[in-house]
């Protein structure tokens, strides 16, 4: 027993000091300003991934292809940069005003540019956590790409197997297939990757879309392409970091344009002096909480408002969801989309524009001469962005005559999704504190919510320490379960929470920005529990699990602000 217990601790140490050496190997190519992935310089990397085998990147270790990291992977990069040989990370440097057109990964908001036929760039305006995000991507996908190359290699020659030749005759002449030919292909391509045929078949169903049916195809073919020119001719691959974005890292530009932003529109429509509450959530559950129930009453069943909002989160009501937007604009909310490149879009709330007798909340002081609570709701930070925005957000706003206005905040909530560690999808967590892996810090809080507030809500709640790590696609079940099972007793696992409570600390209790009294409310709702085999992120989404979870929080939220 004792044996077992230091052999797991073993691992979970070698598993903590290879996030550590991923981090320091990163900072350090960054610095540098490139590094060629598959070379020397990509050794340290390369190698800390393959000993932390992250629960996303599943089979990274094994000979065979990892296929659902892989889907994971394609749907957080751009398209076509398994083709690219040169990879550029750059800072906003004005691309988007050129003739080049943006690419946006479906799961990903960034603008990514396809400069020729073997260069990408990718522009980062998320601060460090992205480009971590990015260089674990695109070493997990290289890894892969030189597993298909040893698999299609002749004893390391030019010459290549034969079911290569043909995925190779079907990618380059864009061969349109019939179903028959498909099912032959995907044959040759479960022998190429050391996988099942329905295995196969899935992933080729999964990445398929509809003006191209064979992505699989095309993203294996390409991966194994470069590969095999690396190995062959030895054509590295290269990641590079433009020279402004080394500059401009670390220097909240991003951070500091969008937060003037959100002021600017406080000023102009004189909100500043009134009671303020920040919320860190998506861009619809507050809206759909306040306005939806006075829009679509009829839509409401059996006097449960959650089927209203299961109903506004189905892809094929958009003409539902515009009828609350358009009612929810003529009636106080102020929309601001981001144009400064951090991609966290803001909706303003001014309650005084709302009757809000009609709705389900009640305002406790509703005396006139009481000023109504004006709401900010920001969409999800990402990692150590959340400390730019909020850092900047809650300083004072200094207006064009050159007069300082500090922010009257009274609450900041966050609600977002996390990794929970016991429980599963859907389940809620309300969090003690924030313990920042890889350092010392920890941030204890007085969370206004409460786990007894949550009870009879139709879904599991848990409370306890919550960590946030340096990045989801780097945790692995060795780290988390001697969280979970030791003194820190860590209920999840998200990316922004010690960013968001160090940002309030400094500007409630050091720099004096913001009240002391400032109240905090956190909860995540769980989108993974990655101790258990098949339900990492890789595993898909939480489809309409997410719903009722989101809502609950949402509404115990506003009941506390109202």
């Amino acid at each position: 027993m004792q044996h077992t217990k230091i052999l797991n601790r073993t691992r979970a140490q070698e598993s903590s000091s290879a996030i550590e050496r991923l981090y320091i190997s990163m900072r350090h190519l960054f610095t540098r300003g490139f590094y060629k992935p598959m070379g020397i310089s990509g050794d340290a990397l390369r190698q800390s991934l393959l000993l932390l085998r992250p629960e996303i990147y599943g089979s990274i270790a094994e000979e065979k292809v990892e296929l659902n990291g892989l889907i994971y992977v394609v749907e957080r990069l751009p398209f076509g940069i398994e083709e690219c040989r040169f990879v550029n990370l750059t800072a906003d440097e004005g691309y988007s005003n050129s003739h080049f057109k943006a690419i946006v990964p479906p799961k990903r908001r960034r603008n990514c540019f396809r400069i020729d036929k073997d260069q990408m760039n990718i522009e980062v305006t998320r601060g460090r956590s992205e480009i971590y995000d990015i260089l674990t991507h695109l070493t997990f996908l290289f890894i892969e790409s030189h597993k298909i190359a040893d698999k299609v290699l002749i004893n390391e020659e030019t010459a290549t197997i034969r079911e290569w030749k043909k995925l190779e005759e079907v990618v380059l002449h864009n061969k349109k297939l019939s179903k028959d030919e498909r099912d032959i292909m995907l044959a040759h391509m479960a022998s190429i990757l050391g996988r099942t045929f329905a295995e196969t078949q899935a992933v080729h169903l999964e990445l398929s879309e509809k003006n191209n049916e064979d992505r699989f195809f095309q993203v294996i073919y390409w991966l194994g392409h470069l590969a095999i020119q690396e190995k062959v001719h030895n054509l590295k691959r290269t990641i590079t970091f433009s020279p402004v974005l080394r500059e401009r890292i670390g220097h909240h530009i991003y951070g500091e344009m969008w937060a003037n932003s959100i002021k600017d529109a406080l000023y102009e429509n004189n909100l500043l002096e009134r009671p303020i509450h920040i919320i860190s959530a998506n861009m619809h559950s507050v809206m759909n909480s306040i306005y939806a129930p006075l829009v679509l009453p009829n839509q409401i069943v059996d006097n449960d408002t959650i089927s209203l909002f299961e109903l506004l989160s189905k892809d094929d009501n958009e003409d539902l969801r515009k009828q609350v937007k358009e009612y929810a604009s003529k009636n106080g909310l102020i929309y601001i989309k981001d144009t400064s490149g951090t991609n966290i879009n803001v909706q303003i709330i001014d309650t005084d524009k709302i009757d809000i007798s009609k709705t389900q909340y009640t305002i406790e002081h509703s005396a006139e001469h009481e000023e109504k609570p004006v709401i900010i709701v920001m969409d999800y930070a990402f990692g150590e962005q959340a400390y730019e925005t909020m850092d900047e957000l809650l300083k004072p706003y200094i207006c064009a005559k050159g007069k300082k206005h500090h922010l009257n905040v009274e609450s900041v909530s966050i609600m977002g999704k996390a990794g929970i560690l016991e429980g599963g999808k859907g389940d809620i967590m309300i969090p003690s504190s924030h313990i920042f892996e890889g350092t010392a810090d920890n941030y204890p809080f007085k969370n206004q919510l409460k786990k007894k507030g949550f009870e009879g809500c139709g879904v599991g709640v848990y409370t306890g320490a919550m960590v946030t790590v340096l990045g989801t696609s780097l945790q692995n079940k060795d780290i988390l379960k001697f969280f979970h099972d030791s003194t820190w007793k860590v209920t999840g696992l998200e990316m922004e929470g010690a960013h968001y409570q160090k940002a309030i600390q400094a500007a409630s209790k050091i720099r004096g920005n913001i009240s002391s009294k400032v109240k905090v409310r956190y909860a995540y709702y769980a989108s993974d529990n990655p101790l258990e085999t098949g339900s990492t992120l890789a595993s898909g989404g939480l489809g309409t699990t997410g719903v009722l979870p989101t809502y609950v929080i949402t509404n115990k939220i506003l009941e506390q602000i109202f």
